[in-house]
């Protein structure tokens, strides 16, 4: 979190997301072992782990990409678990998702591909639909890049698109899955920043997993660290870096990001 950046007050928003003894294997293997969690509004968690430590499969049940075998996943009061598909439908309209890989469309253009959720809820004419993703390239400094193919743009750019085609529906949760992998730390660095940036500014709850502890310091509110699908810390940054646990040290050790 940047030095000029508030901490954000936590102790009387509302709960966006509520995780509840929360169990997931896959072919007999425990990946998730009992989670607890809450999301307050506007806050922005990050969810850090070596790799295989259950943070993507974590963030998938935050869509109702995954059920829980045990344990609930709410979302603003809804337990996704036991949603029918309209509300489920309903509650998907409130969150978006940055993948790792961008998922960008390689047939449609970058305006197409950050417009695409809103044609196909068809809730908004053409027109407002056109205004809209021009507002969010512009938001992340693409404006020019509109009639572009992804495969003509930089790892960099996509992640741009895939960050403006998230906020083109105004979700009120944003769902981040390694925003900075695979990228070179300069670029990453930008990512970080516009990240930042974005959340300080539009006030979305987000919530990020990454193993990346230089982005983690730099945008988190809160981080929490799963270890063999256990989460072992809850807390704020300056907290983290002061842990003496052992897996803890060892990881931020290991990344070399102490005192990022």
């Amino acid at each position: 979190m940047s030095e000029s950046q508030a901490p954000l007050d936590l102790s009387n928003g509302e709960t966006a997301v509520r995780v509840a003894g929360l169990y997931k294997s896959f072919d007999g293997i425990e990946v998730l072992k009992g989670i607890d969690l809450e999301v307050k509004s506007g806050e922005t968690l990050v969810i850090i782990g070596g790799s295989g430590c259950g943070k993507s499969v974590f963030l998938r049940h935050m869509v109702g990409l995954f059920q829980p075998d045990e344990g609930t996943v709410e979302i603003f009061g809804t337990d996704l678990a036991h949603a029918d598909e309209r509300t489920l439908d309903r509650v998907r309209r409130r969150i978006s998702m940055v993948f790792q890989g961008s998922a960008l469309f390689n047939s449609m253009t970058v305006e197409e591909n950050v417009g695409l959720a809103l044609r196909e809820h068809r809730v908004f004419d053409e027109a407002t639909i056109r205004t809209t993703v021009l507002d969010k390239l512009v938001m992340v400094g693409l404006e020019n890049a509109a009639k572009k193919l992804p495969e003509t743009l930089s790892g960099g750019m996509k992640k741009r698109v895939a960050l403006a085609r998230a906020l083109a529906i105004d979700p009120e949760i944003i769902l981040y899955d390694e925003p900075t992998a695979e990228l070179d730390p300069l670029i990453a660095q930008n990512i970080d920043n516009l990240v930042r940036d974005l959340q300080h500014r539009l006030q979305k709850t987000a919530v990020v997993v990454t193993h990346d502890m230089v982005h983690a310091f730099k945008i988190a509110d809160r981080i929490g660290m799963l270890h063999e699908g256990i989460l072992i810390f809850l807390g704020t940054p300056e907290e983290i870096r002061k842990s003496d646990h052992p897996v803890i040290s060892r990881f931020i050790r290991r990344e070399g990001m102490g005192q990022a």
